[in-house]
């Protein structure tokens, strides 16, 4: 897998050499595709069989929906890269103890959904489907590129009554810089992806990976946050779920862990017994009966 990925990286700084648009192109597409599917775990398995199953089709794309209950007001659960709803398993189960309906969905290129990958602005969209037809929500709760998919739909006009960002990054350009590290790639091909995904997915918007960062007008969101990241996370280092703390430090609650990881801190039970009493409160300070 190493090797593969410094050939690849390796090609696409001699790419840019002559051709950086290409570059960029070649890199935004290894970008967005997950390496692969993940399956089902067994310990998952009886939660995702009690799952209402739907498909919703966004933007040409058929996107795996599943919903434990009806009561009103579900909370809904945004995956990481590389996984799928059912990683939520355990945080799914006590949140139907507490009497919560609950929402899930695997992202595009991901679980059992169609497509070969996923951004950001498409999982916006797919979060504003989603409350429209079951929405709107109580809580959104995010693990790692999903949290930030969720801070990201919710700072941009999305009501909900609380977030909650596990595990998180809080800075696009900084997700940016990690997997341009990754793969070996050269500040040229940095800049040019950067350059691409601005003229893509923000045409008009001066310094558009701007507005991706929790610091960026933190205003736009307006509700409770809870940030839980683990001090030995791997994946996304703890210094980021500090930042998002920061930015949001006066109405933000934070649990920072030990020895979880990025992964096994959602079911560690400690962790979902936070979760879900965060959760358990509405917007008004009531707790959910």
């Amino acid at each position: 897998m190493r090797l593969g990925l410094a050939v690849l990286g390796a090609t696409l700084n001699t790419t840019a050499r002559l051709a950086p648009g290409l570059a960029a192109r070649g890199a935004l597409r290894l970008f967005r595709r997950p390496r692969s599917r993940v399956p089902v775990r067994p310990a998952e398995e009886s939660t995702l069989a009690a799952a209402e199953h739907e498909r919703l089709t966004v933007a040409g794309v058929p996107v795996a929906v599943y919903r434990w209950g009806d009561s009103p007001r579900p909370v809904l659960l945004v995956h990481g890269w590389q996984y799928r709803a059912s990683r939520f398993a355990p945080l799914v189960e006590a949140l139907r103890r507490r009497g919560h309906a609950v929402v899930a969905f695997d992202l595009p290129g991901h679980g059992a959904s169609g497509g070969t990958g996923s951004d950001l602005p498409e999982v916006r969209r797919i979060i504003g489907e989603l409350e429209r037809h079951h929405g709107p929500f109580s809580t959104v709760l995010g693990h790692s590129f999903g949290g930030l998919a969720a801070w990201y739909t919710l700072a941009e006009g999305m009501a909900a009554d609380r977030l909650v960002m596990v595990g998180a990054p809080g800075d696009f350009g900084e997700v940016l810089d990690g997997f341009c590290a990754h793969l070996g790639l050269r500040p040229r091909v940095n800049l040019a992806l950067r350059q691409l995904i601005e003229r893509r997915y923000f045409p008009g918007t001066v310094d558009a990976l701007s507005t991706l960062s929790v610091h960026h007008r933190p205003e736009r969101l307006a509700v409770p946050l809870m940030v839980v990241h683990d001090e030995e996370d791997r994946v996304v280092p703890v210094a980021q779920g500090r930042t998002v703390h920061a930015a949001y430090a006066a109405r933000a609650d934070a649990l920072f862990t030990q020895g979880l990881g990025h992964n096994r801190i959602l079911a560690d039970p400690e962790v979902i017994e936070a979760l879900t009493a965060f959760t358990a409160v509405t917007a008004t300070g009531d707790p959910v009966r």
